[in-house]
């Protein structure tokens, strides 16, 4: 059971990648933490070693947001106030590749239902709570994808380009409350994301990626200082900048002509 003294974390995809290093930031700051992911294996093993080094207390749900029973279980904690949830960082999420009339129509479905119901909702259930405390915050973690259209990732840009609207929207709606949203836009990034949507990144320049806990120091530092957006590291700042200025005729041609040079 969390320490009533010491906030609440609640972060889901939390078994590996930017999920995993948010809760082991987390919990070096003090927070207890709500873990929640797919892989009740990997989430045991992380809340032990949380536990172990940071002495934070640990909640596990092994739960698929896709789903309508893990989604509830996981929005039942979200609107409990025991203990309240202080900050809700909504990191699931994953992506596919390749011609959107080549995919499978379930598996973009499931997508949308991930990167862009569960989002919705699971913010829909902690704010009433954290607006009636005065206190609390999220931040949705989206992608520098969602910057301009992406040929090739057609449904995971859209459901990001979602992410960055919806939270923006909210941190408008939220202005005065004392609660925060803010939406994390990283780029490449050294996790399981790519290996998964099944993307040879071989050719992606070094220099272009980030670890996991340099995106995770760059989101924590941003909405310490009541930011609504961080893109992590200047060449993904300098990257959504100029897909952002671009028309979205143009953008889409240039990332249709990169996509096609690397096929």
């Amino acid at each position: 059971m969390a320490n009533s003294a010491r906030p609440v974390a609640l972060v889901t995809g939390a078994s590996s990648g930017i999920g995993a290093a948010f809760v082991h930031a987390l919990a070096a700051r003090g927070n207890d933490l709500v873990i929640v992911a797919r892989d009740g294996a990997r989430l045991e093993e992380t809340a032990e070693r949380l536990e172990k080094e940071h002495g934070a207390a640990v909640e596990v749900l092994a739960v698929d947001l896709t789903k309508a029973t893990g989604l509830k279980l996981v929005e039942a904690r979200l609107e409990s106030s025991d203990p309240p949830v202080d900050l809700l960082v909504n990191n699931a999420g994953f992506g596919t590749f390749g011609k959107l009339y080549e995919l499978r129509r379930d598996v973009e479905e499931r997508e949308i239902r991930l990167n862009v119901m569960a989002v919705m909702r699971l913010c829909h259930a902690v704010l009433p709570g954290m607006v009636q405390r005065a206190r609390g915050g999220v931040i949705n973690v989206s992608s520098v994808a969602a910057y301009q259209p992406t040929p090739a990732n057609a449904t995971y840009g859209a459901t990001k380009a979602f992410v960055n609207s919806f939270t923006h929207a909210l941190s408008e709606e939220l202005r005065g409350t004392g609660v925060k949203a803010m939406v994390l836009c990283p780029g490449f990034t050294r996790t399981e994301f790519q290996e998964r949507a099944g993307v040879d990144s071989s050719a992606v320049p070094s220099g272009l990626w980030q670890q996991p806990e340099q995106v995770v120091d760059a989101a924590l530092r941003s909405y310490d200082r009541g930011r609504s957006v961080c893109v992590p590291g200047p060449l993904n700042k300098a990257g959504a900048a100029f897909s952002s200025a671009l028309p979205a005729v143009l953008s889409r041609k240039v990332a249709g002509a990169v996509i096609r040079r690397s096929e």
